[in-house]
């Protein structure tokens, strides 16, 4: 039996927190998200020959009807449907559970000093609305972007196409961006971001490139000049490119004539950041965030790493900043800060990619208000979009895309 690709440490939960990562991370299948369960038929955990583990009902439905073999979706073994087995651990993992106090309704990270943590979670989290991808569709996705209000969602993964363009409500429209170094085409994607009339672009790690397509996918520009290592994407409220290069140490700021394929302007608006990945601007206020991921190497091999998070105005000026370490004396919970995204009334929210959470940071020139928001069903979140009520999240853990909302019975995002 095997792990779910990917799981993270479990060493800093709660008993209560290691309970639900065994009911996330074990307890269903990892490609249709359906619960095991011994006395439906379709749903019982089979064993492959290479050790993963899915139900039934996955397994007949990729394997060859007549050649009775099928690839796992996990580590591409070729496997034979003959030789599959019924995982009785987990059938009595599960019973064994079942005999325990429902943990769905123990609220996550309930740990000892932390009870107003956990009753802000009980009040203000968001419920998971919908999900889709999983592996094969989505393969180790990197970026999310949402063009506009149509709630049309763009992913950056490692597929045969880099770029997969869904539907609000999951249903993947085209994709384009084959795999290579030529003109239009795309080596490792690492972030995406949509412009307001359309336009996609992406920064190619193994191509340190930034590449912008049509929403159609049909390659307008590759820019090169300058970049050692671009990393995170985003468009400022004047519809201009935002590139943090983490090598460089600097933000990029680029203006782009997208209908004749032309830079316009192109130059390192902040140079003295270390490691720059995520960036954003928000939407409202036109402010810019920034991650920074610095390393401790006063006491090697142990190399601490904490994250910082900046805030500029648009005209590039610090307005304030946080980090991980003084966040994490206002909690329990050991908060390791990857993404960031402003929501519609201006809020910071991150992404915990460690602890599989999501935070509300408030707005930082109050002082941050730790605030979690998502502690549910997220593995490794990578990337996140905030859309009208709900945040649109990439989990990099189990390769979907989930759609949280505030209320349980939330309708269509358009």
């Amino acid at each position: 039996m095997a792990f779910n690709p990917g799981p993270r440490r479990c060493g800093s939960l709660s008993p209560e927190g290691i309970l639900r990562e065994i009911q996330i991370n074990l307890l269903e299948c990892k490609v249709c998200f359906e619960k095991f369960c011994t006395q439906q038929r379709e749903r019982r955990p089979q064993n492959l020959s290479c050790g993963h583990v899915l139900c039934l009902e996955c397994i007949t439905a990729l394997s060859h009807p007549l050649l009775r073999k099928l690839e796992c979706p996990f580590c591409r073994q070729l496997c034979s449907v003959d030789s599959i087995s019924h995982c009785q651990v987990l059938s009595d993992l599960q019973e064994l559970l079942l005999s325990w106090s429902p943990i769905s309704s123990v609220p996550l990270h309930r740990a000892k000093g932390a009870s107003d943590l956990a009753a802000g979670l009980t009040s203000t989290a968001l419920h998971l609305y919908t999900a889709f991808g999983g592996w094969g569709t989505l393969i180790n996705p990197t970026g999310i972007a949402v063009l506009g209000s149509s709630g049309t969602i763009v992913v950056v993964h490692d597929g045969e196409k880099r770029v997969l363009v869904f539907s609000p409500q999951g249903r993947k429209l085209h994709s384009f961006g084959r795999r290579g170094q030529a003109s239009g085409e795309i080596c490792y994607p690492l972030d995406v971001a949509v412009t307001p009339s359309g336009y996609v672009v992406v920064t190619d790690a193994g191509d340190k490139a930034v590449k912008v397509f049509t929403s159609r996918g049909n390659h307008v520009l590759t820019v090169k000049d300058s970049f050692q290592m671009p990393w995170g994407v985003d468009i400022d409220s004047c519809g201009h490119i935002l590139v943090s290069d983490t090598q460089a140490g600097s933000l990029f700021h680029l203006n782009v004539d997208y209908s004749h394929g032309v830079t316009m302007k192109h130059q390192a608006s902040i140079s003295d950041l270390q490691h720059p990945k995520a960036v954003v601007c928000c939407r409202v206020t036109g402010n810019i965030a920034v991650m920074e991921h610095l390393t401790d190497d006063t006491h090697p091999p142990k190399r601490h790493q904490h994250t910082r998070l900046k805030v500029f105005n648009k005209d590039f000026h610090l307005l304030y900043q946080t980090d991980s370490f003084s966040l994490n004396l206002q909690s329990t919970v050991r908060l390791n800060m990857s993404g960031v995204v402003f929501d519609k009334d201006g809020d910071l929210i991150v992404t915990d990619s460690q602890q599989g959470m999501i935070w509300s940071l408030g707005k930082l020139q109050n002082g941050p208000v730790l605030t979690p928001l998502v502690g549910h069903h997220l593995i490794r979140p990578v990337g996140l979009v905030s859309l009208n009520n709900m945040l649109i999240i990439l989990d990099s853990g189990d390769h979907t895309v989930k759609i949280y909302s505030a209320k349980s019975d939330a309708g269509p995002m358009i």
